[in-house]
């Protein structure tokens, strides 16, 4: 039984409590592929999403997630908020507590930010990401596509290539995999690897030959170059020449391989674009679509619990699709 008051990162969640967002996920999956995407497992409750940074994919899918289940969705346009004034995190909080939103939504460039918001507000806070630390609904919706292709969540082979110093997607997708009992390789340069990586219960590589060989799952990430203060690549063009992924470093990989990317990406530097459109290797259009579901899902349950708490009842009807 799913009995989190947040979701702040993969970092604590049981195993049980991820299988039960991916199987209410899947149903969700059908649901948004019907003429009639709606259901009111949020009806009556309020949704803020509160980005610090850019987002065109997750801000877009927890909005759409937050409308098909039935809830009020605000998006607060930070760059003309308070914010920019001068106020503080800790003062937004507030400021938005005092509304009485149910479902808080943030994505922050600090690492920890979430955290520290729920630790001020009543409601509800999901992660879109914060700092380096982690992005749950991105592992979460990852974990997704690769059950729904590959009919499994366990024992596969899985890589994860590129930046992996920089992004809290390879750290929530670690955390994630590892709890699914997965073989993870890390493939990237030594300046692009946490200071820590032996810690991780990973294999590292510095080869992409050597450590695609006989890989089920590649996961790419791209460049951060916002998060890079310093020289961590000679060029773009070496690095796609050694660590970008083209068919002829593909091919070490298992023939039925599929290939991952978070977006967004920068087609010929770690990824060539043929390569992200072919339609029988590539699940990246997948994983925008498992997006909007998984994030329905995660909602959809912290709300139950959010009307648990209020003596409001245990289940939130959704057109039949309770979370069982």
């Amino acid at each position: 039984m799913f009995a989190q008051r947040h979701l702040l990162g993969i970092e604590g969640l049981t195993r049980p409590e991820v299988e039960e967002i991916l199987d209410l996920a899947d149903r969700y999956v059908d649901l948004n592929r019907r003429p009639d995407k709606h259901a009111d497992a949020l009806q009556g409750l309020t949704q803020i999403n509160l980005f610090f940074e850019n987002s065109t994919r997750t801000q877009s899918s927890f909005e759409i997630a937050g409308k098909r289940l039935g809830a009020d969705v605000m998006n607060m346009a930070v760059a003309q908020s308070s914010v920019k004034k001068g106020e503080t995190l800790i003062d937004t909080a507030l400021t938005l507590n005092a509304m009485h939103p149910d479902l808080l939504v943030v994505r922050h460039p600090s690492s920890g930010a979430c955290n520290l918001l729920a630790q001020k507000v009543n409601c509800s806070v999901l992660n879109a990401g914060d700092g380096r630390h982690e992005h749950p609904t991105q592992a979460l919706l990852d974990a997704l596509t690769i059950r729904r292709s590959k009919g499994r969540l366990h024992r596969l082979n899985v890589a994860i290539c590129g930046d992996i110093a920089h992004s809290r997607v390879a750290r929530s997708n670690i955390l994630l995999l590892g709890l699914m009992e997965n073989r993870i390789r890390l493939i990237g340069p030594p300046t692009l690897m946490p200071s820590q990586v032996d810690q991780l219960g990973v294999e590292v590589y510095e080869d992409m030959r050597e450590g695609l060989e006989d890989v089920d799952v590649v996961m790419m990430l791209r460049l951060q170059k916002e998060r890079m203060d310093g020289a961590f690549i000679p060029s773009e063009r070496e690095y796609y020449h050694r660590f970008g992924l083209d068919p002829e470093k593909l091919a070490y990989a298992k023939p039925d391989a599929i290939v991952m990317h978070p977006g967004p990406m920068n087609r010929g530097v770690e990824i060539d674009g043929i390569l992200a459109d072919d339609i029988n290797r590539s699940v990246i259009q997948e994983q925008v679509e498992m997006g909007v579901a998984v994030r329905m899902a995660a909602m959809h349950l912290l709300a139950r619990n959010l009307k648990a708490g209020s003596g409001q009842g245990h289940e939130i009807p959704a057109h039949g699709m309770s979370p069982g």
